[in-house]
């Protein structure tokens, strides 16, 4: 079970309401694991190394089809690189059928998830804003890097996933990290920009982003693994093998759409540049033309596979919805490109739900509404400790207030919704450093205010997760990949008496 409280969390309120929507929120969250599908594109027989699985191939791939390898002959050492949140369960399974053939690697993740490899190395580090773990964990691993001579013969697994731009993190030379850390608090957590047009900024300062890391793997053989669905359509647009090596910009080791003068342009667009620190705007002004990403002339001169093994088939997001079937809700989904601000599209989704509760429009009740994506927060200066999910869900508490019949659930698929911190001394004692999300229903509102809890006030200073702890309403859950947002909302859910 990935809800480490559900027990708590269905303990008052809508209780039936809660049970069924935390259930259906579970089902989504076990389903974002790639363990087994890294399992179905990885096997070994006799010596031999099969790499592929047609579900898993971006459209439009120049090669298709199974990758065979003598072990000792075609290949002869094995390494494993990448960064993200929750990898480490991807790697897990490449560690258990590689076992001895595998010879090392290093992977980056983010702080809370633990370490579960043997033969891979893994360094913890700071995510949304990078710290000082992520910089020396990319500083050992290029050292490793380049220590290792790669040849032909030598095969590398690299793994990506949703929090690479943060934890994938070394400055150049000039920059420091506090610099590059200012970039992502500046244009995404005070500005809301989103992760793609950050990206185009702090990619054209990095030694590793931006397809570098490939570049500095050459000439091995790589196969590029990343935990997501390489056929669904990125921000651009595109989609397939066309979308992912021409107009990427943050899965890393695939090559990168932007360049200098197309960062410069957001950040005048976005009225960030005065606020830059000095050393980014001399690196832009005189050395970053001189560090340019990888390009896709240069990436398909390499030898190298694409594989997306959290494929949209039989999904997170899948799973929820035939959960909620399996309740008799007939599910709903509202949008699966969800990049609004978190508190507005909470209310204006509760609203749609009251609609529905009393009218009977523009759905039949029971229903279940689902979003997925990414929601934004701008704090705008406020230093509050919570999340996206969690301001979605007690924005909808404000206006789902006496409904007898609507449950609101949303968290991260990875487990932590924002940077975390101490924000409640029984949680830090229990062990959770960030809560998932929230759950909320029509009696969450008098429940705050007969505990002291301001929700307003809670939701206007960006400090949810203390506010939702006091409630129990602030889920808590084991960390793995992020493949996007997950909110369901239950319409005509059995009140609790």
């Amino acid at each position: 079970m990935r809800i480490y409280n559900q027990k708590r969390l269905t303990s008052h309120g809508n209780v039936e309401g809660r049970r069924m929507a935390l259930d259906i929120i579970e089902a989504g969250l076990s389903a974002a694991d790639p363990y087994r599908n890294a399992k179905k594109l990885v096997q070994i027989e006799n010596g031999r190394l099969m790499i592929g699985c047609p579900d898993f191939e971006p459209e439009g791939s120049p090669r298709t089809g199974i990758d065979c390898f003598e072990l000792g002959q075609d290949v002869e050492r094995i390494f494993i690189f990448g960064a993200g949140k929750g990898i480490q369960r991807a790697v897990l399974a490449l560690e258990e059928v590689l076992g001895d053939y595998l010879t090392g690697g290093h992977v980056i993740v983010k702080h809370g998830d633990g370490i579960i490899l043997k033969k891979v190395a893994v360094t913890e580090g700071g995510h949304p804003v990078p710290d000082e773990a992520c910089a020396e964990g990319c500083r050992q691993m290029k050292a490793e890097i380049e220590s290792l001579h790669f040849t032909k013969r030598d095969l590398v697994f690299t793994i990506v996933g949703n929090g690479v731009s943060s934890l994938l993190t070394l400055p150049p030379a000039g920059v420091s990290l506090g610099d590059v850390g200012s970039i992502t608090r500046i244009l995404q957590i005070e500005k809301g920009l989103v992760t793609t047009k950050l990206n185009m900024v702090r990619n054209q300062i990095d030694q590793l982003k931006g397809g570098r890391i490939t570049r500095l793997l050459y000439p091995a053989r790589m196969i590029h693994l990343i935990l997501t669905d390489a056929n669904e359509k990125n921000s651009f647009g595109d989609s397939g093998y066309h979308g992912l090596t021409y107009s990427n910009s943050w899965l890393h080791t695939l090559p990168d759409i932007s360049w200098t003068d197309m960062a410069r342009t957001c950040l005048d667009e976005c009225g960030a540049w005065e606020r830059m620190p000095l050393p980014v705007q001399r690196y832009f002004e005189q050395d970053a033309y001189k560090n340019p990403g990888l390009t896709r002339e240069e990436f398909e001169q390499m030898d190298c596979r694409i594989y997306g093994i959290m494929p949209g088939k039989k999904n997170y997001l899948d799973a929820a919805m035939e959960k909620a079937k399996e309740f008799g809700f007939s599910p709903v989904l509202l949008s699966r490109k969800t990049f609004t601000e978190a508190r507005e599209t909470g209310a204006f989704t509760a609203q749609i739900a009251k609609t529905i509760e009393l009218e009977h429009s523009p759905f039949s009740p029971p229903c279940a509404l689902f979003l997925t994506g990414e929601l934004l927060v701008k704090v705008d200066g406020e230093t509050g400790i919570g999340g996206r999910n969690q301001e979605f869900a007690l924005a909808a508490a404000q206006v789902i207030r006496g409904s007898g019949g609507i449950t609101v659930a949303a968290v991260d698929t990875d487990g932590t919704d924002g940077p975390g911190g101490r924000f409640h001394p029984e949680a830090w004692r229990m062990g959770c450093h960030t809560l998932a999300g929230g759950v909320t229903d029509g009696e969450t509102w008098e429940e705050a205010l007969r505990k002291g809890e301001d929700i307003p006030l809670a939701l206007k200073r960006h400090d949810t997760s203390a506010a939702l702890w006091n409630l129990d309403s602030g889920i808590w859950a084991a960390q793995n990949i992020s493949v996007c947002d997950l909110i369901v909302v239950l319409v005509c859910c059995p009140a609790y008496n």
